[in-house]
């Protein structure tokens, strides 16, 4: 560990030497974003999908954070799967943070995950999904009556019977709240 790193807080972005310890991937289509989570997550990479800070005005609304010492490798698991990101960013200081994509609200009894502009809400005492909302996409009302009714964790998960951006946002959604109802 660097003397400075003693200092630093976790995610606090570039160190104060002026390096970087994450990097962003930054691509043209949303569809380039998943296939990039998906092949650099079955590598071993540990990444995240996260919304883009305001500073970068190209590409899709989302970007692949990632470990900025491991930038050959990602790119060489990336061309080996035919993706090019746009650019690779270093995140060099708070302005270019990535935006967390998960917004949650207590309601009480009920608990709602919103990731992009797609909402999961869970009943708190039982886990079944009373409410899926937001989005545009015509597979949205399919994907919510499967969903609705089912007990978390039960079921399909939104990925696997959803195929556009709102089926992924929805995705994330339900795995955040899979993540934060386990005991």
């Amino acid at each position: 560990m660097a003397f400075f790193d003693l200092f630093r807080k976790k995610g606090s972005g570039p160190r104060p030497d002026g390096r970087a310890d994450r990097g962003l991937l930054v691509f043209e289509h949303t569809s380039e974003v998943i296939r990039a989570e998906k092949v650099l997550k079955d590598s071993g990479r540990e990444i995240r999908v996260m919304g883009p800070p305001p500073e970068i005005q190209k590409g899709c609304d989302l970007v692949v954070e990632f470990p900025l010492m491991e930038k050959l490798d990602v790119q060489r698991v990336l061309a080996g799967a035919g993706l090019s990101p746009l650019e690779i960013v270093p995140v060099t200081g708070p302005l270019l943070a990535p935006v967390d994509l998960f917004q949650v609200k207590d309601f009480g009894d009920h608990l709602m995950v919103r990731a992009a502009n797609m909402k999961l809400t869970v009943d708190k005492q039982t886990l079944v999904i009373v409410n899926v909302s937001g989005g545009g996409c015509p597979d949205v009302p399919y994907i919510a009556a499967r969903l609705i009714g089912q007990r978390l964790g039960e079921g399909p998960a939104p990925r696997e019977i959803g195929h556009t951006l709102c089926g992924y946002a929805l995705d994330l959604a339900y795995e955040e709240m899979v993540r934060r109802c386990s005991p």
